[in-house]
């Protein structure tokens, strides 16, 4: 039996990359194919080891008439190891985050996003097919010399999010106060300490009775997580619930009891939190940046200057005035009943086809 196989750096509950290998060895195996994901040991969460191999089994079980599927996001042992594999082999790039963001605050992290896009460039060359979950993602492909690319979106699994919200967490957020969230991972691309900024005058002029929630590990992070406490405290907000990880029951609970997502993000390959508002209905207002703007494709809020005080004032629209926000949210439904009538898995089938 012939196998598509999938590499990714990491493996581990809540992460985009791995939710979406899960989904594609599902379609895989649909397919006729064998299909296992594999990463570096030590990257695994020890309670998924039974359910993805090391890298280094990889080299023995790919044969010459298998495909090997790399997912790109970071660097990685596991992206020297996919060049030296003796298959067939494609590439689905997620996006790199430039090492600046997190030079001075997070240096061994910036060190691996630099080695990362050392790697990718160096990997120009060695797939058959190339593929990009987002036309931001496959522009910046071609700056580094790979061929012109596919575009396919992230393949995600939208009824996770439709299931059970966690009663305990919808009650503690449904008190009476104002909920603005942001979810994501807790990094400075993410502009975090900018969210706070536009808060601040939310608060202060706009809705006093009023909370900042971010969902988003910042294991890894915790210097720049403690900048943030530092500016809550400098700012004297109140209310602001920097969460950590959630439970995916917890997070819808979140989700519904929120009234506006706030996204500051400057630097996004695709920002899957925004499909999930969208999934919630929870009005958008974002910083028109990188995939942002593609993602969205016309629903939500853009705006293309940081003046917090106008941010402010937006959310204040997106919360009391019932009229917009109800547009808002019918184009944000009709923004995500595009994405979900895509035949995602046949698109993939298509791209692979030089391979299959």
């Amino acid at each position: 039996m012939r196998a598509i196989h999938q590499l990714v750096a990491g493996y581990t509950h809540g992460d985009a990359i791995s939710n979406e290998a899960v989904v594609m060895r599902s379609i895989f195996r649909s397919w006729g194919f064998a299909s296992e994901i594999f990463s570096e040991t030590r990257r695994i969460l020890p309670e998924l080891r039974n359910d993805a191999k090391d890298v280094a089994e990889c080299r023995e079980t790919c044969k010459p008439d298998d495909i090997a599927l790399l997912h790109l996001s970071v660097g990685s042992d596991v992206n020297d190891a996919f060049a030296q594999l003796p298959c067939r082999k494609a590439i689905l790039y997620h996006n790199i985050t430039p090492a600046e963001y997190f030079t001075g605050i997070q240096e061994q992290t910036a060190r691996g996003l630099s080695r990362g896009r050392e790697q990718a460039q160096r990997l120009a060359k060695s797939a058959q097919v190339v593929m990009a979950d987002s036309g931001f993602n496959a522009s910046e492909l071609k700056e580094w010399g790979y061929p012109e690319g596919s575009v396919l979106p992230l393949v995600l699994d939208l009824q996770r999010l439709r299931k059970h919200a966690n009663r305990y967490t919808k009650d503690k957020y449904n008190d009476g106060l104002v909920n603005i969230i942001f979810v994501g991972r807790c990094a400075p691309n993410k502009k975090i300490e900018d969210c706070l900024s536009a808060f601040y005058y939310f608060q202060k002029y706009v809705e006093r009775n009023s909370r900042f929630i971010h969902v988003g590990s910042f294991a890894g992070t915790e210097q720049y997580h403690a900048l943030l406490l530092t500016q809550q405290r400098e700012l004297q907000l109140n209310n602001v619930d920097l969460v950590g990880t959630m439970r995916q029951d917890e997070l819808n609970a979140a989700y519904k009891a929120s009234s506006v997502f706030l996204c500051m993000s400057e630097h996004e390959g695709f920002c899957i939190p925004l499909i999930e508002a969208m999934v919630h209905d929870v009005p958008i207002l974002a910083y028109a940046a990188a995939a942002v703007p593609e993602t969205l494709d016309g629903a939500g809020v853009l705006v293309r200057e940081k003046r917090y005080d106008l941010i402010a004032e937006m959310m204040g629209r997106l919360v009391r005035d019932q009229a917009l926000r109800n547009a808002v949210i019918q184009g944000q439904r009709d923004r995500l009943a595009r994405y979900e009538q895509r035949d995602l898995a046949g698109e993939l089938r298509r791209h692979l086809g030089p391979l299959l």
